[in-house]
């Protein structure tokens, strides 16, 4: 049964081709033909008992926010023209600046491919990089990434630099792996104005890290969560979840997060996508669909999650993610749901449709994120008023939960690529849809990213 349509991509060729959602069974699948090369499909929503039903998530209709100041023309059409475009109908919440594609980790799963490249962008062209996003998006979130971006001794200088242009929040997008084993690091982060640690975090055993990661690293990945508490930055744990290896560890991680204090403000989960390096034929990629995630949360967790609890996102598309933010009890557990976090305006499924403004849904998950995810901050360093009243409103004792579905070249959706919130700064200043960016064929060739030149030395 076919329930909505759209476009996609031929995962071999890239050619734009018509794509359909199909109910069949308990699945919902994007099912797409190209004319060369035949038919496919792919899991993107699955109707299990205890979970929100495709229709009834995705119900609510909304009002475009399009780029006031678009850096490329519409020619070939979506998805080729990204810049962003005059048709991409959601502002940016948050920027990403790869500040280095060198790595100390080499992954099995790793959408950017780092790893032993040379190539990393001087001082100055992060900083053109930033000027870009800042004059494309004003002052959104900014998230300095890689490669593993604490590779650079001068990450606390492009950091200062970030703040001084006046993002909202900075973020460092790392493994943790120097967090944790150089005395005194985490604190020259923070004093060179970092407020957010987005730390890849996987599971609760080292064989998880063996499988995703390549070696044995949990020890080292505890002591950068106690790094960042001493010196005062929030924590975001970040699990890239793949069925078969880690997916029942979801409620240990949950557990495993309130345990380690205030200072870890929310566990972000993204189920595996095929872009860049993954192990695996794509066709047969171990999938999990976001109402999966919702009720092995619920199982896992003991009651202190519901699937109930979560709300679809009124920034990016609502088949992108789900998100809830809890009050945080003095015993390591939670308490009652008190909202819609991250990218969520608190979309219910059990609510009548109501219009979501994309501008508004912006601007309130950036105002959220800066001030939920970050370090403490004196309210006079805050930017706007709605920043200020969440401030007052006790965002160390909440904790958020949520969960962001990449999309590749099989799951891709142009509705939703249009939607996309989370923008990658190219080199040369253009704002690409993350999952764009990253998005790579059956045979890894890229539609954006250029692939990384390894250091010939190595």
């Amino acid at each position: 049964m076919l329930l909505a349509q759209t476009q996609s991509l031929c995962p071999v060729c890239l050619r734009l081709v018509d794509a359909g959602y199909y109910l069949e069974g308990d699945t919902v699948y994007l099912r797409k033909r190209c004319p060369e090369h035949g038919e496919f499909q792919v899991p993107a929503w699955k109707q299990i008992e205890g979970a929100p039903a495709f229709a009834d998530w995705r119900k609510n209709p909304r009002i475009p926010a399009y780029p006031a100041h678009p850096a490329t023309a519409v020619s070939r059409g979506c998805p080729y023209d990204c810049g962003l475009c005059p048709e991409h109908v959601q502002h940016t919440c948050t920027g990403l600046i790869e500040v280095t594609m060198r790595c100390s980790l080499g992954c099995p799963v790793c959408y950017a491919r780092a790893g032993k490249a040379s190539e990393a962008p001087s001082p100055e062209a992060v900083g053109r990089q930033m000027d870009a996003l800042s004059r494309a998006s004003g002052p959104c979130n900014v998230q300095l990434s890689g490669g593993e971006p604490t590779e650079r001794d001068d990450l606390p200088e492009l950091i200062r630099m970030a703040k001084e242009k006046g993002f909202a929040l900075v973020q460092v997008n790392t493994n943790g792996l120097r967090l944790g084993r150089e005395a005194g690091y985490a604190e020259s982060l923070r004093a060179a104005g970092l407020d957010s640690v987005y730390l890849q975090f996987d599971g609760v055993d080292d064989a998880v890290y063996r499988t995703l990661r390549g070696r044995d690293c949990l020890a080292l990945k505890e002591a950068a969560i106690e790094a960042c508490g001493r010196a005062g930055l929030g924590v975001v744990l970040v699990c890239t979840l793949v069925r078969g290896v880690n997916d029942g560890q979801v409620g240990d991680l949950l557990r495993f997060a309130l345990s380690r204090g205030g200072h870890v403000r929310g566990l972000h989960f993204q189920p595996v996508s095929s872009f860049g390096r993954f192990p695996w034929d794509m066709g047969n990629a171990p999938r999990i669909t976001l109402p999966e995630l919702m009720v092995c949360l619920e199982k896992q967790s003991r009651g202190m999650v519901k699937a109930s609890h979560f709300h679809a996102p009124s920034c990016e598309h609502p088949l992108c993610s789900f998100s809830a933010v809890y009050a945080r009890n003095s015993d390591n557990s939670l308490g009652e749901p008190v909202g819609a976090a991250c990218c969520s305006g608190g979309t219910s499924t059990a609510a009548s449709p109501r219009v979501v403004d994309n501008a508004e849904g912006s601007r309130a998950s950036r105002a959220f994120t800066a001030a939920h995810w970050a370090s403490p901050r004196k309210e006079s360093s805050l930017n706007d008023a709605f920043s200020r009243f969440l401030a007052r409103s006790g965002a160390e004792r909440r904790f958020t939960l949520s969960a962001m579905a990449f999309q590749d070249a099989l799951s891709l959706d142009v509705e939703r690529v249009r939607g996309c919130c989370i923008h990658v700064v190219a080199p040369d200043g253009r704002m690409i849809p993350f999952c764009l960016y990253n998005l790579t064929s059956f045979d890894n060739i890229p539609l954006y990213r250029s692939a990384p030149k390894e250091d010939a030395r190595s």
